[in-house]
């Protein structure tokens, strides 16, 4: 059981307190903070202390991984750390994008290994062939755009905007029997003609401030959408953000994102678990590299995402529900007294608030503040947990996991 030193990430959509509050230091001057990565990714890899000397988390594994994550993990997913934890901090707009599927994951990987792309060169939207689903927990309210909208309101929101160049769009989707039409839209919006593209942006962000100071059904979708235009001037994924559904969550709601999955995090603290990858595929409000086609091809129009909440499993304790086999996340909120957490395997657990005193199975122990966090081996064995504290624990997911239930975005 080691305490780990994560890496910030700052990335220009970041808050500039967001994280440095969590972690009681003072608003950095060097500009925002986006994400605070805690795992073994191998572009970030948290720092562990170990027998005096610094190393990295994804180092200690390689040296021991049956120790380190166990021999049911090693034999489900190999030697690598299967999820990454993360606190995600955003003033603005992330990317619009989408995440692969394994099986998408490792064809994208390696057609790119295979047409010489360099492992950082900015044109690859595969850097491993590892899915990478989420689930993003509030901490505080937390907007975000998740999963497309049915086309009849997708086709309700365009006309309500009054831009006439959106009518033919409108009435595709006012002709559609079902999902399969939203690609098609989409596509329409992010390959609209170079010429008219600061055009539309423009009368399409006008139209949203119009509506955004009006009370209908649309108005907080279209406050989003006049918000990023002023980010993102000329941006089409500023219109491709109205086909999308808009969500804000309370603190302790989640979001599952699956493969396949449009969506774009707005504005917002989140506490977020992964599988181990870093594979994006974007569409806009970025200046990344955007990729439509191959966007377009790992869309899957279906996808719901459910707003998830925890479910109880014992006093203080509970869990969130994904069908992820990579990761779960439980979350433990404790007054004064000692919990066994639940879990196995290799665990990460972040404090959010008081101390959380730690014993484990192994004897080993350890107290992770406000903002810390720590690894737990598979070796470590059951672990306990005494308040006051709040705590959020990351480890694999189990080989039948299965969706729980929960209402859709939007």
């Amino acid at each position: 059981m080691e305490l780990l030193q994560p890496v910030i990430r700052p990335y220009a959509w970041g808050s500039a307190h967001g994280i440095a509050e969590l972690q009681g230091r003072p608003v950095p001057a060097a500009g925002p903070e986006a994400e605070l990565w805690m795992g073994a990714h191998p572009s970030a890899p948290s720092g562990v202390a170990r027998n005096g000397h610094r190393t990295t988390l994804d180092a200690v594994i390689a040296a021991d991984p049956q120790r380190e994550l166990g021999a049911g993990c090693v034999a489900r997913f190999g030697t690598r750390l299967p999820f990454m934890l993360k606190v995600l901090s955003a003033a603005r707009a992330l990317s619009i994008q989408v995440h692969p599927s394994r099986a998408q994951a490792q064809a994208g990987f390696c057609a790119e290994n295979e047409r010489g792309l360099a492992a950082g060169d900015p044109a690859r939207n595969y850097t491993d062939d590892w899915p990478k689903p989420e689930l993003l927990c509030a901490f505080t309210p937390f907007e975000a755009l998740a999963g497309l909208r049915p086309p009849a309101d997708a086709a309700g929101i365009l006309r309500a905007l009054g831009v006439g160049q959106l009518r033919p769009l409108a009435a595709e989707l006012e002709a559609a029997a079902g999902p399969q039409v939203l690609p098609s839209v989409l596509a329409g919006i992010l390959d609209w003609p170079l010429a008219g593209r600061e055009r539309l942006v423009g009368d399409v962000a006008a139209a949203c401030a119009g509506l955004a100071a009006g009370n209908g059904p649309y108005a907080d979708a279209c406050a989003a959408a006049a918000r990023e235009a002023a980010h993102h001037p000329g941006d089409l994924g500023v219109v491709a953000m109205l086909l999308m559904r808009h969500a804000v969550l309370r603190p302790g709601q989640a979001l599952f994102m699956p493969a396949g999955g449009l969506h774009a995090y707005l504005r917002g603290t989140a506490v977020e678990v992964l599988a181990n990858s870093d594979n994006v595929v974007r569409a806009g409000l970025t200046g990344k590299h955007v990729d439509t086609s191959e966007l377009l091809a790992l869309l899957d129009p279906a996808v719901t995402v459910p707003v998830l909440a925890p479910r109880g499993l014992a006093a203080g304790v509970a869990t969130y529900d994904t069908p992820a086999p990579e990761f779960r996340l439980h979350v433990a909120s404790l007054a004064g007294e000692t919990a066994a957490l639940p879990g196995a395997g290799p665990r990460i657990l972040l404090c959010t608030a008081g101390v959380a005193v730690l014993g484990s199975e192994s004897g080993a122990a350890a107290k992770v503040g406000r903002g810390e966090s720590c690894f737990v081996s598979a070796a470590d064995g059951t672990l306990w947990c005494t308040g006051p504290a709040r705590a959020f624990i990351a480890g694999a997911g189990s080989a039948d996991a299965t969706a729980g239930a929960g209402s859709t975005a939007g």
